[in-house]
Parts: C-alpha cells; structure tokens; sequence
C-alpha cells in the first residue's frame, strides 16, 4: 500500500503542494485561491523504487503531479512486452484523461526512484470544475499536452529508426545544439530507460551508441554525455530522414 505523507497545520499542508501547481505550465495562469483550492483536494503521496501508483483497469482516484523522482507510464502486453509512454519528472502532470471515465486506468504507473506525488482527488476536483469551467480549459491544454506526447511516441516508432531517434533525443536536450563544438549535458535516467523511451531493445541502442562513438559524434563518462559536433550530428539526422521509410523502420521496438 502507498504511504501517506501527512503534514500538520493546514498552511504546511498545503504550502509544498501549492508551490507545485503553480510550477506547473498548464495552471500558469491561475489565480493563488484557484490554486490554493486545488491543494486542499490534494494528497502527497510517497513511493519507493518500483512502487505502483496504479495499474491499467484500476479504480481512477485522481490525476497526479509529480514533486520528486521520476513516474514510468507504461503498457504491458499479453506476451509482458512493455511499451514506455513517458517518464514524468518534478512538475509534470499525468492521469488527467481519465477523470472523467468509467473504464478505469489504461496504463501503469510505477516509480523509478524512490518519488513523492501529488494526487488531486477525482470527485473534489469535478465538483470544482462545476464552479470553475476556466479550469477546465486548463484541463484542456494539458489533455491536448498528453495527445501530442503519443503522437510524437507514435512518429517516432513508425517513421524513424533508433538512431536517428537516439540523435534527435540528445540534441532535444543539449544546451547548444547549433554548436561545432562539443557541448556537454547530465544524462537523468539510465541508459536502459533511455532505450525504454526511444522503444528500442537494450542491445540496439547500444549498438547505436557505439555507432555514434565510432563516428566521434558522442562520448559518454558517467552520466555525462558530450556531443562532440552537435551540428554534424544534426545533418546526420536529417540525412536519415530524407531516406525511404522502409530503411527507417524501428530495428526493434
């Protein structure tokens, strides 16, 4: 069973996770008393590694925001094939699509580290949504978020392969990505949710990472990554682009 954080006093109770709401992009916006009535639906909720949140065909008791560590949101086939969706880290929201459903969650959602969640209760929040239809516009934007979330998994997994999705995630997150000369960022998650993310088996990701190393486009020490020519590896991933689509195919997913 997830364990409870509660905090005496209601102005710390609601201090942390008010702070929370208002970091959050889809609640910019929001006047402080919409987003301190929000805090006061809302449970903290403390996971450790490997904990579920919650799993697919589960009772929906609310949407969350994650205040610490990092939420998987997966699929797990008949066979116990696992399809990653998304990790969610510090100030990200997820769940908000099933509130107003009946057919329960339809995926899992378990901690990658040991996490704190902010779980804004189902039945207080549509209540309030009743009063305040401005939220639900909020609401909106965040669900429209989610959608182009799969569309981009969906692009990815169908129209490019591992490398160039490999190329493509790197240069999303390094610092200069116009740069011709190395730049350097900290990788947040492992190399295995990585691959997880880009939907591709361990052992082809690796491979593509040794590609980019023989290459001189990357080097990795630690949990440093550095792009030794983030432009050249930015032509190269245009280049794998232009291709026919039946040689950018997924090697596995």
């Amino acid at each position: 069973m997830n364990r409870l954080r509660s905090v005496s006093g209601t102005r710390a109770r609601h201090s942390r996770p008010t702070k929370t709401l208002r970091q959050c992009s889809f609640l910019s916006g929001l006047p402080a008393p919409d987003l301190e009535a929000i805090a006061s639906l809302s449970i903290v909720k403390t996971l450790a590694k490997g904990q579920y949140l919650y799993h697919e065909g589960g009772v929906v008791q609310g949407f969350y925001f994650v205040q610490r560590g990092a939420i998987k949101v997966h699929r797990v086939n008949w066979t116990g094939k696992e399809q990653l969706i998304h990790v969610y880290r510090p100030v990200e929201s997820f769940a908000e699509e099933t509130l107003l459903s009946d057919l329960g969650h339809v995926t899992d959602a378990c901690a990658l580290e040991p996490s704190e969640v902010l779980m804004v209760q189902r039945s207080g929040f549509i209540e309030f949504l009743k009063r305040k239809p401005e939220v639900a516009l909020c609401l909106l934007r965040s669900m429209n978020r989610h959608l182009c979330l799969l569309i981009e998994l969906l692009d990815d997994l169908t129209l490019k392969d591992v490398k160039t999705r490999l190329a493509h995630w790197l240069l999303e997150r390094c610092p200069n990505p116009r740069s011709e000369q190395p730049c350097s960022f900290e990788l947040a998650t492992t190399k295995r949710i990585l691959a997880a993310e880009l939907g591709a088996a361990s052992e082809t990701f690796s491979r593509a990472v040794a590609k980019f190393r023989a290459q001189r486009l990357l080097s990795i020490n630690g949990r440093t990554v550095t792009l030794l020519c983030p432009t050249r590896l930015a032509r190269l991933a245009a280049l794998n682009l232009s291709r026919p689509a039946a040689s950018c195919r997924p090697a596995s997913a």
